[in-house]
C-alpha cells in the first residue's frame, strides 16, 4: 500500500483505473509512460508505472486498444495505444453506468437512507 492509502483507495481505484486509460485514450493516441504519469498527476490513480503495463496488455488482448510502434528523439522506439471502436462503446457504457453508481453513493452519504423513498413499481 502507498503512502498515505488506504483500502478504500485502492478498492475504488482497481474499479476504475481501466476506464480512466480509455477516457484518456479517447481523443488522443499516448504511450505507457505517459499514461502512467497523467493517471498519478490525476489522484493517484496509478501508484507504479508498473501497474498500468498488465492493464495496457489486457485492453489490447480484450480488443478495446491497439497499438502502433513509433521512434522517439529520447530514446526507444515506443508503442502508442489508441481506442478502437469497441474501447469507445465501453467507455460510453462505463459512463452511463458511472454516473449512475455514482449519484446514489452521493445522495446515500449527503442524504443517509433516512431520507430515501423505494421507487413504486407500476403494474
Amino acid at each position: 500500500m502507498a503512502p498515505g492509502d488506504s483500502g478504500v483507495l485502492s478498492q475504488l481505484r482497481r474499479g476504475v483505473v481501466e476506464y480512466c486509460v480509455l477516457a484518456l485514450l479517447r481523443d488522443e493516441e499516448r504511450y505507457g509512460f505517459e499514461l502512467a504519469q497523467m493517471l498519478t498527476d490525476l489522484g493517484g490513480l496509478v501508484t507504479s508505472e508498473g501497474t498500468i503495463y498488465p492493464l495496457l496488455a489486457r485492453l489490447r488482448r480484450d480488443g478495446e486498444v491497439e497499438t502502433t510502434w513509433r521512434e522517439s528523439s529520447s530514446g526507444p522506439p515506443r508503442r502508442y495505444y489508441r481506442l478502437t471502436d469497441a474501447g469507445r462503446l465501453a467507455l460510453d457504457e462505463f459512463t452511463l453506468e458511472w454516473k449512475r453508481f455514482r449519484d446514489g453513493v452521493d445522495q446515500l452519504i449527503s442524504k443517509g437512507a433516512a431520507k430515501w423513498t423505494p421507487a413504486r413499481k407500476t403494474s
